[in-house]
């Protein structure tokens, strides 16, 4: 493992975004948490964070699931004051690639970054739900559900915030829109 070239002075808790191993970012975070309190530097970490959103999914029986999705996956936020003992700790931890923006010395994240990173952005406002939807535009689908029971098409529009898609299809020799909750077609 190499050292930092100066000795990391502590200058408060800041925001740092570390690499991590894909779909262990869990484990990694828990690890941390117990190194911590077993070094006895709980004084210098504040929270540690892996950024996720809720996303809902329908069921193929129409029921609706909330699911958290990683924002940035291989990605943890840490708050810490930096300093050798909190470095090596990081830098020691199994599973911990590096702090992202080095180049020998971990460089802080911006405020305004950490705030968009942990959608922070917009506090008043309550954040909709996103619907997880597996089509994408272009793609022919068959309706099999509702007044177009049966009419193949191809999505043209995608609402995520809504859960519905828009599809084309053809009516009488024209292309008509036909707007749809996203589980009421299937693709062909």
């Amino acid at each position: 493992m190499v050292a930092p070239q100066d000795s990391l002075e502590s200058s408060g808790k800041q925001w740092y975004v570390l690499k991590v191993q894909s779909n262990r970012e869990r484990t990694i975070r828990d690890s941390l948490l117990k190194r911590i309190r077993m070094e006895g530097l709980s004084e210098y970490f504040g929270e540690i964070i892996i950024p996720t959103e809720k996303v809902a999914e329908k069921t193929k029986g129409g029921k609706k699931r909330v699911v958290e999705r990683k924002l940035y996956p291989g990605y943890i936020m840490i708050n810490m004051e930096l300093n050798d003992e909190t470095w090596y700790l990081i830098r020691d931890t199994s599973g911990v690639g590096d702090f992202t923006g080095t180049a020998g010395k971990p460089v802080p994240m911006q405020e305004e970054e950490i705030n968009r990173m942990l959608g922070k952005e917009a506090e008043n406002e309550v954040e909709p739900e996103k619907v997880k939807i597996d089509f994408a535009t272009g793609d022919v689908v068959k309706i099999k559900e509702g007044a177009f029971e049966g009419f193949e098409g191809t999505i043209d529009v995608i609402d995520e915030s809504n859960g519905k898609v828009t599809v084309l299809i053809e009516i009488f020799g024209r292309s008509t829109q036909v707007e749809l909750d996203y589980w009421q077609a299937e693709r062909v």
